[in-house]
């Protein structure tokens, strides 16, 4: 397998100062996977440019570890069509020739962290072949769960003060922030969210929440009076098992627990590593507002509305609130893959001894569904309620239950060949890749269709199916779900009540 790597991607990796941290995890998975390391030798070109002599002649004696590439691919039409509408300068034009090595099949991926890229990647229908670095290490965490030499723990709640403050991982936070540990310890009684890799830290968020009376004086523009919830320190090293969006998850559950109508934090400008927090953060709603002036320099203000709201279109950025005036499906799953797909919705009877996140799809937000229902109508925005059918040995009106809401992304319906499947289910799916392979050769005449969609909410009180028939939310038990079943708006808010919901999720 070859990976070529966009420039930024090397720059940054053979920098004398480190740039992003999860560069050397990005290395040390390429080599564990054993991909060769490939760069463009219009990336060689780029890097003669450099201003500083030593800089460069630095970078000309580490290029030898990579394997420039000898020949270059022909430009194909629907690249050369994608970079006429696109491409405005030259820069541009030479990223379009990584994305040409890839849409000819000279090398099988491409890594990179540039936003354009990965737009024309779309457009040439290469975005399974184009990765950014958090992208690259789900997919080698996914295929490869061999090679990993850790368990991930699930996330956790500490105080301030049982926290390792000489950890490494606050480094980064000493350096942007003048004061960092004075202010760690006089947090010492108040709350994170931590998880650990072998007993250094992973992953930490703090939050608080502030009423109309906070003062906002350093920030430009004015906040005006609302109920907020600030993401005080929030910083996940990359590590392949997606949990960034687990924490947002955190925060939204947060932010709708506490009522609150607008969630925001500060990103110090010159963060070595802002650029992936940012793109994160707009991916889920978050918009540039403003800045903040500190003793440690101007900071970039991120806000997102949480009022009630709902896009149908990108439901990821009015996360978690959907709307009854969409099409609703009851929708079954197995018990071998329920809590696997929604660890949030584990039953009492479960051991989460044995849900310990430390797969990427656990922990995403964005999942996938494989279904060969004869209802394949769905469209973006609808709701799916998740049935967990019967356990094996068990009565099925005690053990199927309703336990989780999700909302429809979108469906994935013609698919050329077993291998693309694979592609676009790996990641997100409790499937290994020899499962999806026999599921879409078990009915050649039928093959199955994709539903991307967003784990929204589970359940506190988990109806079941003696119930569910009791409501006339299923007529009987010859009638449990066996696809996606349509459900009325009436007996979906029915399920919402008994289940004892936060109906603050519904906008209408």
């Amino acid at each position: 397998m070859r990976a070529l790597l966009d420039t930024n991607i090397i720059i940054h990796r053979e920098a004398d100062v480190a740039v992003n941290e999860a560069i050397g995890t990005l290395f040390k998975w390429l080599d564990k996977a054993g991909y060769e390391k490939c760069i463009h030798p219009i990336t060689v070109e780029e890097l003669q440019k450099l201003r500083s002599d030593k800089k460069r002649d630095t970078l000309n004696i580490k290029l030898q570890s990579y394997n420039v590439l000898k020949t270059v691919a022909p430009l194909a039409d629907a690249v050369q069509a994608v970079s006429s509408e696109i491409d405005i300068d030259e820069n541009d034009n030479n990223d379009t020739l990584l994305l040409n090595e890839v849409s000819n099949g000279r090398v099988d991926i491409l890594i990179s962290e540039d936003k354009k890229i990965h737009t024309k990647a779309t457009l040439l229908n290469i975005q399974d072949r184009v990765f950014t670095i958090d992208g690259f290490l789900e997919k080698v965490v996914s295929e490869s769960p061999q090679l990993v030499d850790y368990s991930v723990l699930s996330v956790t709640k500490k105080y301030f003060g049982d926290i390792n403050l000489q950890d490494s991982f606050f480094d980064t936070f000493r350096d942007d922030y003048k004061g960092f540990d004075q202010w760690f310890n006089r947090k010492a009684d108040e709350v994170a969210y931590i998880t650990y890799k072998s007993d250094r830290i992973l992953s930490f968020l703090y939050m608080k929440v502030e009423d109309e009376t906070e003062n906002y004086s350093d920030i430009t523009p004015t906040f005006t009076p609302k109920r907020r919830l600030k993401i005080g320190t929030f910083k996940v090293c990359s590590n392949g098992v997606r949990l960034a969006e687990r924490f947002l998850k955190i925060i939204f559950d947060n932010a709708l627990q506490n009522k609150v109508d607008e969630i925001y934090l500060t990103i110090f400008n010159n963060s070595l590593s802002k650029d992936l927090l940012i793109k994160l953060l707009q991916d889920w709603g978050f918009t540039e507002f403003g800045v903040k002036n500190t003793m440690s320099g101007e900071e970039l203000v991120y806000v997102r509305n949480f009022t009630p709201c709902f896009d149908p279109q990108t439901p990821q950025k009015t996360f978690p609130y959907i709307s009854i005036n969409k099409n609703i499906y009851l929708c079954p799953i197995y018990p071998k893959y329920h809590t696997e797909l929604f660890p949030d919705s584990i039953l009492k009877t479960e051991s989460e001894i044995d849900f310990i996140e430390n797969k990427p799809h656990r922990n995403a937000l964005s999942k996938v569904y494989i279904s060969r229902s004869i209802n394949r109508n769905l469209v973006s925005g609808d709701i799916i309620v998740f049935y967990r059918t019967r356990s094996k040995g068990t009565s099925g009106y005690h053990t199927s239950v309703v336990t989780t809401i999700g909302v429809v992304e979108r469906i994935i319906d013609e698919i050329p060949t077993g291998e693309e499947f694979i592609r676009k289910c790996r990641k997100r799916s409790v499937f290994t890749d020899e499962e999806l392979n026999k599921y879409w050769n078990f009915k050649p005449n039928n093959r199955p269709f994709i539903v991307n969609f967003l784990y929204v909410y589970s359940f506190p009180k988990r109806p079941n199916l003696e119930r569910l028939i009791e409501l006339s939310v299923i007529t009987d038990i010859d009638s449990a779900p066996r696809g996606f079943e349509p459900i009325s708006k009436e007996q979906f808010r029915t399920i919402i009540k008994e289940s004892q919901s936060n109906e603050g999720i519904i906008v209408d």
